[in-house]
């Protein structure tokens, strides 16, 4: 099926309906205070619930009536159509000619036969990897898979970049609460020696596996990892007596302590990992779409089967929700379209995302590449020039650090910066401190923040506290710094699938209104292509030294004076 070209949004009379109501707000001034004290009903209309997520979203630079302009440029640039279209697997990656089919990774094993792509049936094709995966798991936790030396695993090392590496850490370290078999989990993605050093000094390489994720097997910093780590295991091994330095003993090493996640079984077996032990996905999932495939192997080992079930689970549920909604009371889809009101009308270059819960500490650097790899386009999916800004950059630390970090930013700066805030209302951690619940304190926060970021403080509240008139304007306030509140019953895999599979729509959505493919990354294949031709000239190869640019060589020749 052809890929219809993108309408373009800015030219459509939707999108001047929203820029006329956009002037209008400007014209009579944007007032939270004055909103809310004017619409008895605006917290109730804009406020939504989706699997058991609850949105408040009365806090943004919106009407009511603004919903209704969002949906309808949403329909204009048919995002109904296009979102069909993805889920039911036309080649809407059009750039690399391949279906889009995350949402598949979650769909439950009653939709076998319902979903042939390409004259595969994804969804069986998926449940027979995800079986394969629980059953390698179910064995490394009871320990019936054991080391070289038959000691039980306690450490699994999981090795890739990028999408195999961001989404299974930021998993890992939310899901910490879970990990129920005595296993823990580290992550290595960085080329940087430093990475794997750290990661791997204080472990017994008796009780450590290794799990390289690369869907090629040929992804560098990965393999050179996974080299290093092979030789850390072997070294280690023989230096205690462990094994022999015989080359059956090593390649039984490798066997017991290495498996993979790639198709390249050839790769594989050439590594020394049986394929057997390698579990593979598909090029309809982007790497950053993939925490919920074989990539997230090492969580269901750490948490087991059933919690990577419903994992999944909550990523479904929010995808039947995105699908089967209408777009005016799709708080998925609005929340795109309240992305793109900020970054096209307001001209917001940069996005927040603020979770109160430690958990989730990794969150937004999980956001990072899923948002600014996928709509970090200049070009739509046609070849043609975008028609307006796209992207924002998405950033964000865990409250209540950010707190006395970069929220004066926010709260007192000159850019507008909106802003998501996530709790959830129980803690596997509760706590008291004397008479006070540690974890109310924490949420006390979590509402003051955007309570003060909307409503602010003027200039004769601030006299009114007797500060000195030299420095009331210092302690003013504007308000009306916009923020989505997020809130949760509790983090677990079921709602931290839902909130992955919330950005993953929203940064669709966006997407579809910019007329880009989201899910191509032509990116950040220049400066690899460029690492590998100047590589050689850093040591040794005057002629590849000789072919830079003035700056490259200056800065090769800094580093050969002071290489020690």
């Amino acid at each position: 099926m052809a890929i219809n070209p993108p309408i373009d949004a800015t030219k459509t009379p939707e999108w001047a309906a929203l820029q006329k109501h956009f002037d209008e707000l400007q014209s009579e001034g944007i007032d939270l205070k004055k909103w809310f004290a004017d619409e008895p009903n605006r917290v109730e209309e804009l406020s939504f619930d989706a699997g058991d997520l609850h949105f408040d979203l009365s806090k943004d630079l919106i009407k009511p009536e603004t919903l209704q302009l969002f949906a309808n440029l949403a329909k204009a640039v048919h995002l109904e159509d296009r979102r069909k279209a993805m889920y039911s697997g036309v080649h809407i990656n059009n750039t690399e000619d391949r279906a889009v089919l995350h949402t598949a990774l979650r769909r439950p094993v009653s939709d076998e036969g319902k979903y042939i792509v390409d004259g595969q049936d994804v969804v069986k094709d998926v449940h027979e990897v995800l079986d394969r995966i629980y059953a390698f798991a179910d064995k490394v936790r009871s320990g019936e898979w054991r080391g070289v030396t038959g000691k039980k695993i306690e450490t699994v090392v999981n090795i890739g970049i990028g999408g195999s590496d961001l989404g299974p850490v930021m998993v890992y370290e939310a899901l910490k609460p879970y990990a129920d078999a005595g296993i823990s989990a580290r992550y290595v993605s960085n080329i940087d020696p430093n990475d794997i050093t750290e990661k791997t000094k204080d472990l017994d390489p008796e009780t450590t596996m290794f799990i390289v994720v690369s869907k090629t097997f040929t992804t560098l910093e990965t393999l050179t990892n996974a080299r290093e780590a092979r030789t850390w295991l072997l070294n280690g091994l023989k230096a205690s007596g462990a094994i022999d330095g015989s080359d059956a003993k090593r390649a039984e090493a490798i066997r017991k302590h290495f498996i993979a996640v790639s198709t390249n079984l050839k790769g594989v077996e050439e590594f020394g990992i049986d394929p057997t032990n390698a579990f593979g996905f598909w090029n309809w999932v982007g790497g950053r779409y993939s925490v919920d495939s074989a990539v997230g192997t090492s969580i269901a080992i750490v948490c087991g089967p059933k919690r990577f079930e419903e994992f999944l689970a909550g990523f479904h549920e929010m995808d039947e929700y995105f699908a089967n909604t209408p777009i005016e009371k799709n708080v998925i889809a609005l929340m795109g379209m309240l992305n793109v009101w900020y970054r096209n009308f307001f001209h917001a270059a940069t996005h927040a995302v603020l979770p109160y819960d430690q958990y989730l500490h990794r969150f937004p650097a999980y956001l990072q590449q899923l948002t600014m790899e996928s709509n970090g386009k200049s070009v739509r999916w046609d070849g043609t020039p975008v028609t307006c800004d796209t992207g924002e950059v998405f950033w964000g630390e865990p409250g209540t650090n950010g707190q006395h970090a970069f929220y004066q930013l926010i709260h007192q700066g000159t850019q507008l910066i909106p802003a998501d805030f996530i709790a959830f209302a129980n803690t596997p951690n509760p706590a008291k401190d004397g008479d006070q619940d540690v974890h109310e304190l924490f949420l006390g926060n979590y509402l003051a923040q955007t309570k003060a970021l909307a409503f602010g403080k003027t200039a004769d509240e601030v006299r009114a506290e007797g500060t000195p008139e030299a420095i009331v304007p210092a302690r003013v306030f504007s308000g009306n710094r916009p923020t989505t509140s997020i809130f949760g019953d509790a983090l677990t895999p079921f709602s931290l699938g839902e909130l992955i599979a919330l950005y993953e729509h929203i940064t669709f959505t966006e997407g579809t209104v910019w007329g880009i493919d989201s899910f191509d990354q032509w990116g950040v294949e220049l400066g690899k292509q460029l690492a590998r031709q100047i590589t050689p000239a850093i040591s040794q190869d005057d002629e590849a030294l000789a072919a830079q640019d003035a700056s490259t060589q200056s800065l090769i020749r800094f580093y050969r004076a002071h290489r020690k």
